[in-house]
């Protein structure tokens, strides 16, 4: 594992602040000039603010000297492009709002923030989210640094590449179907999706039970650390639940029960990536875990549900409210998402709503004898950096597969489905080209720690031990 301090954990980093054997000023030069070699060939950011950063790192070079540090101060976080912060511009990767400078600042990125965190860049994202890729009329294409052919996953890209490639020390994230895991597991790094109601979403996602904030990093101890400031009620979203959950209560996960699926009931999964599933299936067993197959009656009717629930409430119509002047602008699978929308009806929203039902007559169950659910997080590691969504021309296992397949090649949005569940992307190997792979851990409803704490053990005993962080 390198040793380059941009590859600092915030528990890391922190302890040394703490100790006075780093500084603030010292990790954020560092993250600055790394971004300066290697982001021109990946393309993660939106906007760098290098002067900015260096003065808020040298503010906390003092906080530290006169004891006034707060708990994340210095650590340098990269926010999304559709996460606002009063001030900044937020593109939310079109053309139509390149000059959009918001007022208002998200009540999760606000708590960071005030914790002492420094945001130095914000990350680059697909039109409106809408995307399991990255490319954008506005940005162009996002590329994976662990082989840049192909795409980092999506929607918070750059977020993942940001990570992966020592350009922030932690990173946040939007999830409406994967847009946290899928780039944590395209880039080999963790992205958490807490259970909906856990963390506030800012006003226009409230009463949303698909969008989830949250955090993206490299360690588990990253993300329970962000989880700690980002969790709680807010006065903002009346979502928000009362329960304060203790982020450093690891548990030890011997004789544990877990259920895992390779498929989810209709997934074709790459060799690799079910390769990659299964070792950390027996380092659970080699902790003493109990681990299972189950056996779910999912199909492609959970894509549809998703996509009708998805489409309809209008994740991208509502930034283009004048869709047939603006359409030529966008990025043809925002087009294509927003067309999808207005063909519905009133009878694939009520067969959507009685998916989402049916999903869960089969998990909850699954939950209730189990203490956490590991599936792959996507179906293959990662796809070319510039492909179209629409392409559908996905192989797995040398095989053409269907196209509700090939549209959403990624596990994750099911989850969405059942937005109270939290989930959890881990690293859990690599693939013939390069490009790592990752496993979901589901707990049940608001059950984080059970999550975290299961991620805590294959990190130790799976991750620590023959994976490690882009070190070029």
């Amino acid at each position: 594992m390198t040793t380059a301090i941009e590859y600092l954990s915030a528990t890391e980093a922190l302890a040394r602040f703490r100790a006075g054997t780093l500084l603030p000023s010292e990790l954020m030069t560092a993250i600055l000039e790394r971004i300066d070699r290697v982001n021109p060939a990946l393309n993660a950011f939106t906007a760098i603010y290098a002067e900015d950063a260096l003065a808020k790192a040298f503010a906390a070079d003092e906080r530290y000297a006169d004891g006034t540090a707060r708990p994340l101060e210095g650590v340098a976080l990269a926010v999304k492009d559709n996460v606002p912060i009063a001030g900044h511009t937020v593109t939310y990767g079109s053309v139509l709002y390149k000059d959009n400078v918001v007022s208002d600042t998200h009540p999760g990125v606000e708590r960071l923030i005030g914790a002492g965190a420094i945001v130095h860049a914000r990350t680059v994202m697909p039109e409106f989210g809408e995307a399991g890729n990255c490319y954008t009329p506005l940005w162009g294409v996002t590329r994976n640094p662990w082989n840049t052919e192909f795409g980092p996953g999506g929607s918070s890209s750059g977020a993942g590449v940001a990570l992966a490639a020592g350009m922030t020390t932690i990173a946040d994230g939007s999830d409406i179907g994967g847009s946290i895991r899928i780039p944590a597991s395209c880039c080999g790094v963790y992205g958490y999706k807490a259970p909906f109601g856990r963390n506030p979403n800012d006003l226009p996602n409230t009463f949303d039970p698909y969008m989830h904030y949250g955090p993206l990093a490299r360690t588990v101890a990253d993300i329970a650390l962000m989880q700690s400031f980002i969790s709680g009620r807010h006065p903002l979203d009346i979502d928000t639940v009362a329960e304060k959950v203790d982020y450093t209560d690891i548990r030890d996960v011997k004789g544990w029960r877990i259920a895992y699926s390779v498929d989810l009931g209709y997934f074709p999964v790459d060799h690799e990536v079910r390769a990659n599933l299964m070792r950390m299936v027996e380092g659970l067993r080699a902790l003493g875990c109990t681990v299972e197959e189950v056996q779910l009656d999912w199909d492609t009717r959970v894509f549809d549900g998703w996509l009708a629930t998805n489409s309809s409430r209008g994740s991208a119509a509502r930034f283009v409210p004048e869709f047939e002047r603006d359409r030529h602008a966008l990025a043809d699978y925002t087009e294509d998402m927003i067309a999808h929308g207005r063909g519905l009806s009133v009878d694939d929203l009520r067969d959507a709503l009685e998916t989402h039902v049916d999903m869960y007559r089969t998990m909850g169950p699954i939950l209730d004898r189990y203490d956490a659910f590991l599936c792959p997080t996507t179906a293959l590691p990662s796809v070319g950096a510039d492909r179209s969504p629409l392409d559908l021309g996905i192989e797995i296992n040398g095989e053409v597969v269907p196209p509700k397949i090939a549209e959403a090649w990624f596990m994750t949005y099911p989850f969405n489905m059942l937005s109270q569940l939290p989930v959890l992307s881990v690293p859990s190997g690599t693939s013939e080209h390069g490009i790592p792979t990752g496993v979901q851990i589901v707990g049940p409803a608001f059950a984080d720690m059970n999550v975290l704490s299961v991620a805590a053990a294959l990190e130790e005993q799976v991750h620590r031990t023959d994976f490690a962080p882009l070190a070029g």
